[in-house]
Parts: C-alpha cells; structure tokens; sequence
C-alpha cells in the first residue's frame, strides 16, 4: 500500500506542471535524490502531517484563481494521482509525561490545484513517531466538518453505502490516513489531528522525536502571503526531579521552569516551512537509578471507578553492572518467513549474538513442523562458537513447512532448566498463529510458578498481521519480559536489535512491591512486573483500593546477587494525567488478558476505555463523521444552547471500520502466506466462488460481486479464459434456442 500510494504522489507532482501561477512560480517537484540517498518509496512518503488532492479526471487540475488554457486531457488516473495541497499556516502542541508524548498538530491547507468549479477528494495522511496511536482528527471546510469517533461494536450505527475501508486506514504502522469527500477546488481545510507516541531513551537522556519535514512543494506560491509557525512544548517529568535540557532542533524560547517540568515555545515567520524533525533531548540531573510512586482518582466519567496509581523506576546514567545472559533463539522458519522476512532476522540474530560476552551462554532453536538445534547443550559466545553458529545458520535457516511453537518453547525451557548467577531468556520470533496458543500459555504459566530465584524471561517479536500479537504479549507477561513487532518488511532487523538490546542491558529483576497487602484491592499491569533494562524507563500502572502506603516499598536483585530495597516517595499526580498515560498500555495488557480467558466482560471494560480515552482497540470501531453546519444551525432554535440540540439528520457517518491488529490468521499461517502479502484477498474472492458454485446461483449473485469476479478472472490464463468464454456463448445460444421452442411450439426452424 505504501508503494502504491508513493507512485501516486509522484504522479501527482508530475500532474501538477499544468497549474501556473503566474510570475510568481509552478509548483516544482521536489529536487532529484539519489538512489544511494532514499528509494523513491521514502522520497515520497510524508514527514509531516501532509494533505493530498485525490485526481481521477486530470483535466480539473487547474488554478482555481486564475484558470489558464489547458490542453485536453483524455483519459482518468487509475489508480488516481495524489498531488500535496500548499499549506498556509501550522502550529504543533507537544504535553510530555514521563515516557509518553501527546501530540497536537493544527494547520491550514489550499485546494489550489482544482478548478473552482469542481471537486475532489482529500487525503490527509499523519506519520506519527515512536510507537504512535492516533487520538483523533477534526476537520473543518466550507458548510462541513468532519471528526473521527470511537463506538463500541455493539453500537449498529452504519455507515453511509459507497465508502471504502480505504477511506480510513494505516499506510504502514506509523502512518495514519482518512479521506476526506468533495472538497471544493480554491477551498480551505482547518485541520487538527491529535496522536500520543512514546520518548526513546539512552544513557539517562530522552529524546522526543516528531515528524515535522515539509518539502518545499506545500509552500505556497504567492511570495506575498503570510507564513507562520508555532511550536509550544511542555515537559512534566514528575515531582522533586530536576530537568535539563540538552539539545533542541528548533529556536525554542523557555517561557517556565519549575520542579520537574519545562516550558517552551517558539513563533516566527518563515519563507519556508520546517525542513527537519522536531527533535528535543533533556535528562534528569541525578545520574543514579531514580523512582516515585503517583496516585490519581478516577474523572468523573471513569470506567474504573478505583483510583489509580502509576511508579516509575529510571536507570539513570551511571554504569551499573548487567545480569550475565543465558540466552536461547526461537526462530520460525515456516514457508511464510521465506525470502527479505527470514533474511533480515537472521542478520538481526547474527548481529545480536556477536555482542554477546565470552561468558554468556547461547543457543539457537530453529522451527517450523519439526525443530533444529544448533547445539545439544548451552555453549559459551566465544568467537569460535559465533563462527560455528554463523555458518550453522546461513546453512539450516530455510524456509518450508508448517508452524508449531510448543515444541521449540518446551525444549528450551528445559536447557534453561538449572541456569544459576544469571537471567535466562527465551527470545522467540514467529510470523504465524497456530490452534494451541492458549494452552501454549498455560503449559508456559505452570512451569514459570516455581520458587526458583530466576526463572526464564520470554522475550516475544512478531511478524506481519498473520501472528496473534496478543498471544505473543501474554507470552511475554507471564515470562515478565516484553514484545515486539514489525507489521512490515522494513523495520525487521531493527527492531529486533532494539528488543535484543533491552533483553541483555538488565540491571534489577525480580521486582515486587511488598506493602501492598494491605489494601482491599490491588492490580498491576502487566501482573508480572518486568525486570528494569539500563535502556528503557520501567514504568507500571494500576488500580486499587484502600489506603495507600505513603512510601511504596519496592525490592529486587541486582546483578551481583545483591537485594535492592527502596522506598519510593508517594505523590498525588495534579498535573499528569495518569489515565491517559497509560490508556494505551493498559489496553494492549487488557486485551491480552481477555483473549487468553476469553471473557466478555473485559472485553466490554476494554472498550469502554478505549472509548474513554480515545484509543484504538479490537473491541471498537472508528468513525468518520460528516456534519453539515448550514443544516445545523437552521435547525437550532435562537433560544436554545447549541451544544444540546444536536440534529442527528445533521450528520451522518461517511465510513466505520476496526483498526485493531486482530487476533492472527491460521488459514494465512497454513498457506505459508509472507506477512504483508494481499494474497489472502484473491484467495477470499476465489473460495466465495467456489462455495457459492457448489450451492445455487442465488448465492452466487449474493456473494460474488463485480470486483471479486474481475480479481478472480484477472488471474486466469489465455487459455482458460477462451475456453470459460465459449462455454458461456453456448450456454446463452443453448438458452435463446429454449426460449425459441417455448414461444414458437410446433414450429421448424
């Protein structure tokens, strides 16, 4: 989709040579990149929040100000051309806590490439940063607005007939688009999407990092016309810490500084628009590990009616001595990793395993059907042994068969068996969902409940939309580690370092809160807390009831055997916002719970967060909505608050679709189909056919509609498509010879 879409822009840059613009400029395209630099997919990709002009009919591409004689063009684009609209204004809003960014981008864009007599289509397409989830998006144009909405699955509203699902989805994971319909050409659109993402951090150092690159075709044309951008950024670290800033992308102005918080903002008038990422680093001055506990009562409109709480553990700067690491492989080697899949997670585990120390332990399990293992017994990373598994690997690392995870998973818990002095870790990486994913998890939570100090960590990367995600998460909770994901081809190998990383950077496990027992109620999420990685904050959430401890006592063991005890200083939270901090997490956990115990009612808890907290989740669908603002004020009488006489004939709901990652495919596992691949599609509209043969041909005119025909015929050969036609010709002389005999009994001829 990504491809697609890339193609279309760059056909709509070349498409939009026709507007002219007088003495001022054309729109140009953007400067020849080499390919050494990008592949024309990055090229043309957003760095920014970007609109697009949707142009099937090339001939309305005009000025709709000036209109300029334009040779006629015959034919449409198909698929249609993208050209980026100029942008007017923009402004961006960044709330920091903790480790979670809330991000507001507000902006101004022109159709000014569509006669003033027609319409079109807008694309507004939003690249979010790390882990992004968008909150929503309101849009404003002339006598319409538009506004995503979260609604429950049991909600039966529909959506308006001729929408396509395309309309609102993902270009790649970090990328969210929606379609806006029949904009006026010369019109404005207001825009505000909001999303949340998370803050890297290094060495004791976050780094908020925002896509905020426009190229210089959204510029507008006029040299005379005003451009402002506005940067606003707030920084809430938590109490009785000191925050410092370290590096800043852009000229920001401090306008507060308080315990733990910040405050910037930055205004001016530019002749172009921002042509880097908005990137701002900062660091809390104590060098040692650093924690707090805060406290929260619900909103009024909580789903969760008991407080809440959230404690955070920093690693700090300061070097700290790492577990020695006891480390075992899982790699899927199914049909469906064939190819770049398989390759780039070899390379990430070649890479991963040369880092190792002399004194860690290793092994690697390959699977598909049947299992392959490197070695019989847990061997050192010596360099001999690297060079060994390196050449095991390029040599056993083939792709073919089915999936079956319980094997691989039980034999290695068994080498980890009698791992003493370290942190053993099971790292598994599969593209694939298999039957027995529940009881995997339970056969996995019964041998991790023994009393032993150190138990096998399970570390969890999935691959493409065809594995069960939350199986995998579930995996990683009960073996209190953490999971990954790379819902596409491009991103494989580093993600897999950076889990790999935070895997073999621990420097306290074993974490407990022991003063809790006391309260009536108390969850955490996830249930089993994590070790702490010198790499990546710890940060754990929950709920509960009771009177809670002014100091929150927490222990766990470092990596020389020695006990850690703390006790973390307890704060009400006034200026942050716990429950929207944490929504996300909370609802992945959640969802993971539910599916394993496959219970309803927290599946509807799921969703009324979800819904609470703007977030997306399998348990609700996304609304584009469509209100007409003429009708609506007509309709408000003078004496009545217009917040409360809200016309449902007002609006209507353009398209409605679930955004969830699902919960893993087994016919596309069976198949061995590779993630990404839209092949199930084609496979989806053949199998309709064929069922639908085999019954009557009213079901076939019910299920087989004109598109699924076309996809399904597009695939036949020469051949089978001369033959399919003549049979179908006789058929049809075969009929009129019928009907001839019906209508004329008793006549030759």
């Amino acid at each position: 989709m990504a491809e697609e879409f890339a193609r279309a822009v760059e056909d709509g840059l070349r498409l939009s040579k026709r507007i002219y613009f007088g003495k001022d400029r054309a729109v140009a395209p953007p400067k020849p990149i080499t390919p050494m630099d990008k592949t024309p997919q990055q090229m043309y990709l957003p760095t920014a929040v970007m609109i697009y002009a949707v142009i099937g009919d090339p001939a309305i591409v005009d000025n709709p100000d000036v209109p300029s004689y334009q040779p006629h063009v015959h034919g449409r684009c198909d698929p249609p051309a993208l050209i980026p609209l100029q942008m007017n204004g923009v402004s961006l809003e960044v709330d920091c806590f903790l480790d979670t960014a809330f991000v507001t981008v507000s902006g101004s864009w022109r159709v000014h490439c569509v006669m003033g007599s027609r319409a079109c289509d807008c694309r507004i397409v939003i690249p979010m940063g790390e882990q992004g989830s968008i909150l929503g998006v309101e849009v404003e144009v002339p006598k319409k607005s538009y506004s995503t909405q979260l609604i429950s699955m049991d909600d039966e509203r529909n959506a308006e007939k001729g929408a396509k699902a395309e309309d609102v989805c993902f270009l790649k994971p970090h990328i969210f688009t929606l379609t806006i319909p029949q904009v006026d050409g010369g019109s404005n659109l207001s825009v505000k999407v909001k999303w949340s993402q998370k803050l890297s951090y290094h060495d004791g150092q976050f780094t908020l990092n925002i896509p905020f690159s426009f190229p210089d075709y959204v510029t507008p044309a006029g040299k005379k016309i005003s451009k402002k951008e506005k940067i606003h950024l707030n920084v809430n670290c938590g109490p009785e810490t000191e925050v410092l800033c370290k590096t800043t992308s852009h000229p920001l102005k401090e306008l507060r500084r308080q315990a733990g918080q910040l405050g910037f903002s930055y205004e001016s008038e530019v002749l172009t628009w921002s042509s880097c990422d908005f990137i701002f680093t900062y660091n809390i001055s104590t060098s040692q590990m650093y924690g707090g506990a805060l406290l929260q009562s619900p909103s009024l409109f909580d789903v969760d009616r008991r407080e809440a709480f959230c404690f955070y553990l920093f690693p700090g700067n300061q070097s700290r001595k790492v577990f020695k690491k006891t480390l075992i492989f899982i790699i899927d080697i199914s049909g469906s990793m064939r190819g770049k899949p398989l390759d780039d997670t070899k390379n990430a585990i070649l890479s991963s395993l040369s880092k190792l120390d002399s004194e860690d332990l290793f092994n690697v399990i390959a699977f598909n059907g049947e299992t392959y293992i490197f070695s019989s017994t847990l061997v050192p990373a010596t360099t001999e042994a690297i060079e060994k598994v390196t050449e095991w690997i390029n040599m056993n690392l083939i792709a073919g068969g089915s999936t079956n995870i319980l094997l691989p998973l039980t034999q290695a818990m068994e080498m980890l068996s009698d791992t003493k002095s370290s942190v053993p870790i099971i790292f598994l990486i599969t593209d694939g969902a298999v039957e027995d994913e529940r009881r995997i998890c339970d056969v996995m939570k019964h041998r991790l409940m023994d009393k032993r100090k150190m138990f096998p960590r399970i570390y969890t990367f999935g691959i493409g939309s065809f594995c069960n995600h939350y199986f995998l998460r579930m995996l990683a909770m009960i073996g209190r580690g953490h999971h990954d994901a790379s819902y596409d081809a491009d991103s494989i190998d580093v993600r897999i370092e950076g889990l790999f990383t935070r895997a073999s950077s621990i420097i306290l496990a074993n974490i407990a809160l022991e003063n809790v027992g006391d309260l009536d109620e108390f969850e955490v999420y996830p249930s089993r807390i994590p070790d702490l990685s010198s790499v990546s904050p710890l940060i754990v959430s929950g709920r509960y009831q009771g009177t809670f401890p002014d100091a929150l006592a927490v222990s766990g063991i470092f990596a020389d055997i020695s006990n850690f005890s703390a006790d973390l200083k307890v704060h009400h939270a006034k200026d942050i916002p716990l429950h929207k901090v944490q929504a996300k997490q909370e609802i992945e956990l959640l969802t993971a719970e539910a599916w394993f115990a496959e219970n309803k009612e927290l599946e509807t808890k799921i969703a009324k967060l979800s819904l609470q907290n703007s977030v997306i989740s399998e348990f609700t669908h996304l609304l584009l909505l469509e209100t007409d603002m003429v009708n609506k004020k007509q309709q408000v009488p003078k004496k009545v608050d217009p917040q409360r006489a809200e016309d449902p004939k007002a609006q209507k709901i353009i398209v409605k679709r679930n955004l969830g990652v699902g919960f893993g495919n087994l016919t596309a596992t069976a198949d061995n189909i590779p993630p990404g691949s839209d092949e199930t599609k084609h496979l989806e509209a053949a199998e309709i056919i064929v069922k639908a043969a085999s019954n009557c041909c009213g079901k076939l005119c019910d299920y087989c509609c004109c598109m699924c025909c076309i996809k399904v015929c597009s695939r036949l050969n020469d051949q089978c498509a001369v033959v399919l036609t003549q049979l179908c010709g006789s058929l049809a002389c075969l009929g009129c010879y019928t009907c001839c005999g019906a209508c004329c009994p008793g006549q030759d001829g």
